[in-house]
């Protein structure tokens, strides 16, 4: 694959997150309301809403320090840092050999712990209370999605993903193995907490006792907002590309052909789509757990990832 075409791609593929990504938040709302026999907001609604942030006034605390304003450009920008390491279309580009299980992990945690100082900064009840649940949360989740990937990791020996990917594409029957499927049971429970989904949190409502995510951006307003909101947004379709093409590789393309980009495309287009109808119909079916009981779904994925690294293991 020509150098200077693998980082065109690469922007390109950054550049398709971002676009995507609010149409998965409204494609899984729209999903939401019909499985409810409600008609919902078409799929288009996060652009919509989008538009009118970055349109209004933002509003600042006179408590808020220059942390406050800086956090949500710090979580945008290491979200959108997240998409260039991550295979999306196509595998092996440039930016593979930085993009290892380490640096996207980390890359995540620094928007987490930013939004979290952000949600302190204000001195606000809420934001404080939103910031040490999310911190709680992030201590059990992290280091689940590291140890959920390193299973993978072990039959690539390499925690790149690009390798990772390219190994599970040459080893069909790897992905059917008992650590790939443990890894996979991990990973989901995981991108629901991480990405404030069902039964970690409620992304659709505002009682301030039992929200998260939105306890610590209730002092935010306008474009601010707006950034928050689209990198969480983007940082859904990081966990939906993590737990399909790490897992289920194929359609990805291997060469940097038309043909083999256009089926990467519609394939990955597939996938999210399945992803998005498997979290509607998880979120209508399940309740919100109590906040007590958040860290026991935590610590199963916990175990899961374990079985996973001790199941890769015994399977080589």
């Amino acid at each position: 694959m020509n150098v200077v075409s693998g980082y065109v791609l690469e922007l390109a593929q950054s550049a398709l997150a971002l676009v995507v990504a609010p149409g998965i938040v409204g494609l899984i709302r729209w999903m939401k309301a019909r499985l409810q026999n409600r008609r919902g907001a078409p799929c288009w609604q996060p652009y919509l809403e989008l538009r009118k942030l970055f349109a209004k006034e933002a509003v600042v605390s006179d408590n808020a320090s220059w942390l406050f304003r800086a956090a949500p450009f710090v979580v945008f920008a290491s979200t959108v840092a997240v998409t260039f390491l991550v295979p999306i279309l196509a595998v092996p580009l440039p930016f593979d050999a930085v993009g290892d299980l380490i640096v996207v992990v980390y890359l995540l945690l620094l928007g987490t712990f930013f939004l979290a100082l952000a949600g302190l900064d204000p001195g606000s009840a809420f934001g404080g209370m939103g910031s040490s649940r999310e911190m709680t949360v992030a201590a059990l989740a992290e280091p689940t999605i590291a140890l959920a990937v390193f299973a993978l990791a072990l039959s690539a020996g390499s925690t790149n993903l690009g390798q990772i990917v390219t190994r599970t594409m040459t080893d069909p029957g790897g992905a059917l193995s008992p650590g790939h499927l443990l890894a996979f049971g991990a990973l989901f429970v995981v991108a629901l907490a991480e990405t404030g989904r069902l039964p970690v949190d409620n992304p659709a409502t505002h009682l301030e006792l039992t929200m998260i995510h939105e306890a610590m951006v209730l002092e935010y307003s306008g474009r601010y907002l707006a950034l928050i909101e689209w990198a969480a947004s983007v940082k859904l379709l990081v966990f939906f590309v993590l737990l399909s093409n790490l897992f289920v590789p194929w359609g990805m393309a291997t060469a940097l052909t038309p043909a083999a980009l256009a089926l990467a495309f519609i394939t990955f287009l597939v996938k999210l789509v399945a992803l998005a109808g498997i979290i509607a119909l998880f979120e209508t079916r399940i309740a919100k757990l109590r906040l007590f009981r958040v860290p026991e779904l935590l610590s199963v994925s916990f175990v899961l990832a374990l079985l996973a690294i001790t199941s890769s293991f015994l399977w080589r």
